[in-house]
């Protein structure tokens, strides 16, 4: 009995000094990942201040003909900062991107619409308030906005479309529809649109929010963080990133 008693107060110390053991073991590795990843902050945010100030120069020189149109996608949350997004579009004027699509998916800024217009034909003309990133001067930028509505509801209008012209009739054989159909088909129903280059995702989620898929077959996808947090070094580095890049398009 008592040599029972002896092997199950060492099988107990034992369990006890197991558990302690391993929650040793994940607070050393939650310590190292979290070390690690405030590491990595510190660095980015180094990197993006040195862009910034111009002193890495080989971000200096950004082959902007390479992103003709530009998609920025924010947050529906974030979208009521007006002010956070005519800073960035302030940003991508002074680096010269010529067209801009913005959307979110409550619409928040096809509301604001105007507001956002005329606050970015008044930077054009100045220095951006609060930045040193140089003069916009008298460079223009044609806007689009884009909100959910016009994303889902499009297909369904199209698909309707295609059904009342080919498979309402009364024609024995019905044509198999192809990908060049159906944009024909959304363009007529008011719904096209060129395909972005580049497409930069400002909020919490890894996701294009409901963008309309049929516009981004080709286009690079880049999450940027939080509106609340960006950075003109991130912008520039994203952009000279995606300026690199060779693309196939399936060939």
């Amino acid at each position: 009995m008592g040599l029972g008693n002896e092997v199950q107060k060492i099988l107990s110390w034992t369990s006890v000094c197991g558990n302690l053991l391993l929650h040793l073991v994940w607070l050393i590795l939650h310590l190292i990942i979290n070390v690690w990843y405030s590491v990595l902050g510190i660095a980015r945010m180094v990197e993006n201040t040195l862009i910034s100030s111009g002193l890495l120069k080989s971000y200096n020189a950004v082959n902007i003909s390479k992103v003709r149109y530009l998609a920025v996608v924010i947050d529906s949350e974030e979208a009521c900062e007006t002010s956070k997004v005519l800073e960035l579009l302030c940003w991508l004027a002074s680096i010269g991107v010529k067209s801009i699509c913005l959307y979110d998916r409550e619409g928040v800024l096809k509301k604001s619409q105007t507001a956002i217009i005329e606050g970015l034909n008044k930077s054009q003309k100045a220095i951006v308030e609060g930045s040193d990133h140089g003069t916009l001067g008298e460079k223009h930028v044609d806007l689009e906005f884009v909100s959910f509505a016009d994303s889902k509801p499009a297909v369904a209008k199209a698909a309707n479309l295609l059904f009342a012209k080919h498979y309402a009739s009364t024609k024995p054989e019905k044509p198999n529809f192809t990908e060049s159909d159906m944009s024909e088909t959304l363009q007529a129903v008011g719904f096209g649109g060129p395909e972005p280059d580049l497409l930069f995702v400002y909020g919490p989620v890894r996701c294009h929010m409901g963008f309309p898929a049929w516009r981004i077959r080709y286009t690079e996808i880049v999450h940027m963080g939080t509106l609340k947090s960006m950075e003109f070094g991130s912008l520039i580095k994203a952009i000279h990133k995606f300026t690199k890049v060779h693309q196939n398009y399936g060939q």
